[in-house]
């Protein structure tokens, strides 16, 4: 077998849940290309499709604002490095009136927002005051073809919906955002270069199968279409009644989603793991 870094092992573990030796194998066998590995696992194992949200997050806080008239909103990612940090009140402060800044100025990018007048200094007599790095990571910024709805879950994870219609059908479809994570609003906002990769490897899963050309088909079309519904907002079971989707829920309220921004701490940020390198070598055979 090739050699694999410990890394990239790592990073298909995360991608796909699966094993050491399973995720080694493919590498191997994908020539350390991640994208085609991660294929090579989802057709052989039915590993489920990666997704940001899932991954090891680092700690800190989700800010947020919203404008006077409701109309305009922003969600702000204030990391730190301990959850001790990120329960303090001047750090909890220093996110929120920074999600405001986003708000009243429109910066571009963290850069730009740490460049804004007192906000470099404030961020570094914090760091003095409280003996750990702090960071403005990311934030999103919407303004609402409606109006918005606003939910913070834990302080960790934070989402704004442009909707228009019952009040209460904003707030739901907030909280819902908050717990599974969509990609997209509708169908058609999935890209077609991901709608042909999943028809390829839900096809290649059904060919293994050694079923008719028949039912293979009616397998990838009823696999593509659970997939769609999975990744897509409108096309989810609400998770207030999974008997029903969010787009039944809304059109039974009489209301309507235009966009949501959803963010949460630590997404995508990998925790340093003393024993994984262990662990793969452990797997190999190979002792420390």
């Amino acid at each position: 077998m090739a050699e694999i870094s410990a890394s990239l092992v790592r990073e298909l573990r995360e991608l796909t849940g699966l094993g050491v030796m399973e995720c080694k194998k493919a590498l191997a066998e994908a020539g350390s290309d991640l994208k085609k590995a991660e294929e090579l696992l989802r057709i052989k194992s039915g590993a489920k499709a990666s997704k940001a949200a899932g991954r090891i997050a680092a700690e800190g806080v989700i800010g947020t604002s919203l404008s006077a008239d409701g109309r305009l909103g922003a969600l702000l990612e204030l990391n730190c490095e301990t959850d001790f940090v990120a329960r303090n009140a001047d750090f909890l402060a220093f996110a929120a009136d920074l999600a405001a800044l986003v708000v009243a100025r429109n910066p571009a990018d963290p850069a730009a927002l740490s460049a804004l007048e007192g906000v470099e200094p404030r961020r570094q007599a914090l760091v003095q005051k409280i003996g750990e790095n702090i960071s403005i990571r990311r934030f999103e910024r919407l303004a609402a073809q409606g109006r918005l709805a606003q939910y913070v879950h834990g302080g960790r994870i934070g989402v704004l919906v442009d909707y228009e219609g019952a009040e209460q059908a904003g707030k739901d479809v907030a909280m819902h955002l908050s717990f599974a994570k969509p990609a997209y609003l509708t169908r058609a906002e999935v890209p077609a270069d991901l709608v042909a990769r999943e028809r390829n490897i839900l096809a290649a899963r059904a060919r293994d199968s050694g079923k008719p050309a028949e039912i293979v088909a009616k397998m990838v079309e009823g696999g593509l279409n659970k997939y769609l519904g999975e990744v897509t907002l409108l096309g989810q079971p609400f998770i207030k009644d999974d008997k029903q989707t969010v787009e039944k829920m809304l059109a039974a309220r009489k209301s309507k989603v235009h966009g949501f921004r959803f963010l949460v701490v630590g997404a995508g940020i990998e925790k340093k793991s003393a024993d994984f390198a262990a662990e793969v070598m452990a797997a190999a055979g190979t002792a420390r």
